[in-house]
């Protein structure tokens, strides 16, 4: 299996709901660092997974509506808490949605799947991967 990543963060601030949340029930900021891998099992003619620049760009769009905001006031996150977990899927299916739209320098149909990796602290990250098609985006 072939992958690319590309890298880029995001600063938001965000509250959860539920005594398991402890002292995270309160509104407090974060930055992430996000990684997205698109895995392949062969090249394409070119050699390549897919255009690193063009998921570069992907990425950033998905995280620039989501950066210095409180997500606890994104409209599409009414009543989620907006956990790690949950980000890395929300990250997930932009990007597969890219992908299906072959906007990666390659036909999404190429790919094998994408992995979201969502670092919160140097000792805890949550990710979430699957098959391109497998998105509900």
């Amino acid at each position: 299996m072939f992958a690319v990543e590309v890298r880029d963060h995001v600063m938001i601030a965000h509250s959860f709901k539920g005594e398991v949340f402890g002292p995270a029930q309160g509104l407090h900021g974060a930055t992430f660092v996000v990684d997205a891998a698109f895995m392949s099992e062969e090249l394409d003619g070119n050699g390549i997974v897919i255009d690193i620049g063009r998921a570069h760009v992907a990425l950033k769009e998905v995280l620039e509506p989501l950066n210095y905001k409180n997500l606890d006031t994104v409209p599409e996150f009414s009543g989620v808490n907006t956990t790690t977990e949950f980000l890395t899927k929300h990250v997930h299916d932009h990007l597969a949605r890219a992908a299906r739209e072959d906007r990666l320098g390659r036909k999404g149909a190429e790919l094998s799947a994408i992995r979201v990796t969502i670092s919160e602290s140097h000792v805890a990250r949550a990710w979430y991967e699957a098959p391109i098609h497998a998105s509900n985006a």
